[in-house]
């Protein structure tokens, strides 16, 4: 009978805790970018998974997860990619309970651009657009090259002549309007899923 007592009460310990190394799935409950936050700006969250210790489910979904932008970089017009880092800080329970923590952001939900976390650096960052850019460079000098050829004089290779002029323009005009426009921004929208891990152990009492 005392044995079983000692083992209930440290059961009972053992669950009075979110343990460190615990994953936990959070879906944004408004949008925040780049384009417009400002450090101090409020993020909040919900739990889209519970977190369950010793077959007991210690954070139901749909608890209420509370955070602050820590750093925000808009993209640059001609370097720098769009960079975001946002802290977790308070966990509230559907009994009204309300927990510090600090989890870090292991994963984010990529966008069409491809941004995610960067590293050990616990930010989200934009992915580059090199590929993009010269993408861009290129159509502009399609796009001229065509021009180039119908407004030139066919015969003695003036089509030709044109073409590349055209081209040349187009890929000028490409490379000047790529070097003005800023870059994608970091976007994190609402419905939009993160996944946090507990680097340490958060107290439930």
């Amino acid at each position: 009978m005392r044995y079983a007592l000692i083992l209930f009460l440290a059961t009972c310990a053992a669950a009075a805790e979110i343990p460190s190394g615990t994953h936990l799935l959070l879906r944004m409950q408004n949008s925040v970018t780049t384009r417009t936050a400002k450090v101090g700006d409020y993020v909040y969250l919900q739990t889209g998974s519970p977190v369950s210790v010793n077959d007991s489910i210690v954070v139901p979904v749909g608890s209420h997860v509370q955070g602050v932008v820590t750093y925000s970089k808009r993209s640059g017009k001609v370097k720098g990619r769009a960079e975001m880092a946002i802290r977790l800080e308070i966990l509230t329970l559907p009994s009204g309970k309300q927990l510090k923590m600090q989890p870090r952001l292991d994963s984010v939900e990529s966008d069409a651009n491809g941004q995610a976390i960067s590293g050990n650096e616990d930010r989200v960052k934009q992915a580059g657009s090199v590929g993009k850019d010269v993408g861009q460079v290129a159509i502009y000098a399609g796009s001229g090259a065509a021009l180039g050829a119908i407004v030139s004089r066919v015969g003695d290779g003036g089509a030709l002549r044109g073409a590349g002029i055209g081209a040349g323009a187009g890929a000028a005009v490409g490379l000047v309007s790529t070097l003005f426009t800023r870059g994608s921004e970091v976007e994190l929208r609402q419905g939009s899923s993160l996944d946090v891990v507990f680097d340490k152990p958060v107290s439930l009492e």
